[in-house]
């Protein structure tokens, strides 16, 4: 295949916004998994310089240069995820604190939320086992296991629309692959009345206590699922066709169905993330090696799931950030 064609497929299978079909999906499983097999060889294989947009920051003032923040906001819209090479040393995340500022001044987003009742802005993802950043209770991210497919901030109402991670030290050693899936295409995949089932309130969410900000509020009540595909018919509203993607809120260890339906649709959400043939039509793996010491990864929280495997590394070291927490349903 021409590979200024197959780089272009490729592309179009990434895109946050593809629409997958507003055709009954369960009986055409088949016949979308024979259409896209033939670019699964390379969409394992593609580049980060091919799939995920990417831009340099040669020096911090570029945080607030116009026109470097108005292509990041831009991206973030169109694609939902890129990538920074900061071409400066930035260990205390300046340029993440100034940037943030400058998407709320001039592109409206919402400054970044805390991390908990103990931590600001920022939380570093990095393994400890002495000293915990939220006190008495050690989060999954000062770990080195391995994290399963996820939105950050399930639990918050609303949860951040982005998140952002700028990595000081990157496992040398081959581990802390970040993977990515796209939301839109894994819900074109799931079967009409899951989707459907999955729209609906009928989950609750409960805080991990790491991140519990108010001793009161223990979880929440909400859907998984909201947007294109998400009703079976073109859209949430069903009859008209939707132009934007599904978005999603998941994490399954504090997911709880409340109804016969709910269950059954968690149960195959849960199936079709295991699936390897679902993974290599909607799946990324960044390995350190795209992901080196400089970078950030921005990340539409809601049109992306993401995952991590085994850290080898005792010294790899990220600082997330996440922002612009409007409601769940205003994705849509």
């Amino acid at each position: 295949m021409d590979r200024i064609a197959r780089n272009h497929r490729v592309s179009t299978l990434l895109k946050a916004h593809a629409y997958v079909s507003k055709q009954t999906v369960g009986p055409n499983l088949s016949r979308i998994s024979r259409l896209l097999s033939s670019h699964t060889r390379s969409f394992a294989t593609v580049k980060t310089n091919v799939s995920v947009p990417q831009i340099t920051a040669p020096d911090l003032i570029y945080a607030r240069k116009p026109d470097h923040v108005d292509e990041i906001h831009h991206q973030l819209q169109h694609h939902g995820i890129l990538k920074i090479s900061l071409q400066f040393t930035d260990t205390s995340s300046t340029y993440l604190q100034h940037l943030l500022r400058s998407l709320h001044d001039h592109h409206g987003h919402q400054l970044p939320i805390s991390h908990s009742a103990k931590r600001g802005w920022f939380w570093d993802v990095r393994p400890n086992e002495t000293t915990f950043q939220a006190g008495n209770h050690q989060a999954r991210s000062e770990t080195m296991n391995e994290f399963p497919w996820h939105t950050d901030c399930s639990y918050e109402d609303p949860p951040p629309r982005y998140f952002a991670l700028q990595v000081l030290q990157h496992d040398r050693y081959g581990g802390g692959t970040l993977s990515i899936m796209n939301v839109d295409r894994l819900s074109g995949l799931l079967s009409p009345a899951t989707r459907a089932a999955l729209v609906r309130p009928e989950y609750r969410i409960s805080i991990p206590p790491e991140f519990i900000k108010d001793p009161a509020q223990r979880h929440i009540l909400g859907s998984v699922l909201l947007g294109a595909n998400a009703g079976g018919g073109g859209g949430a509203g069903g009859g008209r066709e939707s132009t934007r993607p599904a978005v999603m809120r998941f994490r399954e260890d504090i997911l709880t169905p409340l109804s016969s339906e709910a269950s059954a649709a968690l149960g195959e959400l849960k199936g079709a993330l295991r699936s390897a043939e679902i993974q290599a039509q909607s799946t990324l793996h960044l390995v350190a090696e795209e992901l080196p010491k400089g970078s950030i990864i921005l990340v539409d929280n809601r049109r992306w799931l993401h995952a991590r495997n085994h850290i080898n590394d005792p010294e790899r070291h990220l600082r997330r950030v996440r922002w612009d927490a409007v409601p769940f349903a205003s994705s849509c």
